[in-house]
């Protein structure tokens, strides 16, 4: 098991040190630039198009479609995850503080990417086998005719069930399992991490069998249910210790360029390791270029694909900005970074350090609907990908490995389970990002189209 976690290692260091940093990073530029910062001149109008209709009913429509709000929380459902409690205390511990810095700068950016992404799933949707669909493997197909098209379309197919479907649903069972272990322990009970692995492969396998509409259903209540939980809580914990703030937002902006500077986790870390952490655990929490949110975004009954686009950039500023952020400053201000934990052990500690036993039951439970809620998008998103591959008759056996998957991950080592994650999702961007660029045109043009009702100019 320590060859293989040292050869998925490495593997995934060769991905993230260099190529996808910038293929991330750059990608987010150009659109920003082509765009004219998008993300901060439209800000407002994506605010209100996805909170003004988070009552909307949904009314007719064809097979798979969602109302806009649904299809956010869907995004948001495969966004706001382990990423934001677990991901957020690996990469302090990696990267240091500064990772966090290099997470706001890629998330920022990626706002701008994801923008494009799903204008790009709404303009190529599709009706398939009598459902709507659509995602990165069909704007693929338009971006590249003929067998390249299909290669691409292919490649991307397969990385993305094997990241999220597989390995990335394993991440979210472990980290479970773990918090669960972690309450368990407290309280003087040893519960095995499967046995939860166990009771969420159940619970899993009955939604999935209820196809996008149970889904959707469940989605739209869960996702503003948990994130408003754990807004109250977290906000409760960094209240009591406010006075640590300014020290903690000092630690982020000298640890993103000095990072020997910051005592403790930061002790020994370079530069190259705060963005290499920041950018990864940036992607793994928002999604952002990575081609998986696209696929709710494609099924939206949108009125055009430009305010879908400005939809999905809020569903980044949601998962990094505020979820994340507050995982962030709930550790930094209670000073457990160097308590000697990692993962989501860090983030409880944190929540314990006031609220003791208490604490470490509520991030198990946040956890649990974070992580729960990203298992049934993720599952979702591949399976988009699967039907695309192997056609209707592969759903049930892909439902039924993602539970299986589901259930072994809750027992894995942790290093080994995001080493894996990490590789497959680093894979699924090359296509994507390929994709993307291809496709830039089309993405100022449909902007031009639907967004310039103002007298606005933009360039090409």
């Amino acid at each position: 098991m320590e060859a293989l976690n040292h050869l998925v290692e490495n593997a995934s260091n060769f991905l993230w040190n260099v190529i996808l940093i910038v293929l991330l990073c750059g990608t987010g530029c150009y659109f920003t630039v082509r765009l004219k910062f998008i993300q901060v001149r439209k800000f407002l109008e994506g605010f209100k198009l996805v909170f003004g209709q988070m009552f909307a009913k949904h009314e007719g429509g064809k097979k798979g479609e969602m109302t806009p709000f649904q299809s956010v929380a869907t995004a948001i459902a495969a966004q706001v995850g382990t990423g934001n409690l677990t991901g957020a205390a690996t990469a302090l511990i990696s990267g240091g503080p500064g990772a966090i810095f290099w997470m706001w700068v890629s998330a920022f950016f990626g706002m701008s990417t994801i923008y494009a992404e799903a204008v790009l799933a709404q303009e190529y949707k599709t009706v398939r086998h009598g459902e709507v669909t659509g995602g990165p493997v069909y704007y693929m197909r338009a971006a590249l005719k003929g067998i390249w098209g299909k290669a691409l379309a292919g490649c991307f197919a397969v990385f993305i069930i094997f990241a999220l479907g597989f390995t990335g649903n394993m991440v979210q069972s472990n980290s479970i399992g773990a918090a669960f272990k972690e309450v368990f322990a407290d309280f003087g009970l040893e519960v095995p991490a499967v046995a939860i692995g166990v009771v969420l492969a159940a619970v899993a396998a009955f939604i999935f069998l209820g196809g996008v509409e149970r889904l959707a259903k469940v989605v739209e209540k869960i996702v503003p249910l948990m994130a408003g939980i754990y807004i109250v809580g977290s906000l409760a914990l960094i209240g009591l210790h406010i006075d640590a703030l300014p020290g903690a937002i000092k630690m982020i902006f000298v640890g993103a360029f000095q990072p020997s500077a910051v005592v403790g986790a930061g002790a020994g870390i370079t530069i190259r390791e705060a963005i290499r952490y920041g950018v990864a655990r940036g992607l793994f929490s928002n999604e952002a270029g990575m081609g998986s949110t696209p696929h709710a975004h494609a099924r939206a009954k949108a009125e055009n694909p430009h305010k879908q686009g400005l939809a999905a950039m809020i569903s980044v500023f949601i998962d990094t900005f505020v979820i994340l952020n507050l995982t962030v400053f709930s550790i930094l201000t209670t000073g457990v970074l160097d308590s000697g934990k990692t993962g989501t052990a860090l983030t409880q500690a944190a929540f314990s350090t006031s609220f003791g036993a208490f604490g470490s039951v509520f991030v198990a439970i946040c956890l649990l609907f974070f992580a729960f809620s990203t298992i049934l998008g993720w599952h979702f998103f591949g399976l988009v990908n699967m039907k695309y591959l192997f056609g209707e008759k592969s759903e049930k056996v892909y439902s039924l490995l993602v539970v299986g998957f589901v259930l072994v991950g809750s027992a894995l080592k942790v290093d080994l389970v995001w080493a894996m994650s990490d590789f497959f999702n680093g894979l699924m961007v090359i296509p994507n990002a390929i994709a993307l660029w291809l496709l830039s045109g089309a993405v100022v043009k449909i902007y031009k189209k639907f967004a310039l009702k103002n007298k606005e100019s933009i360039e090409n």
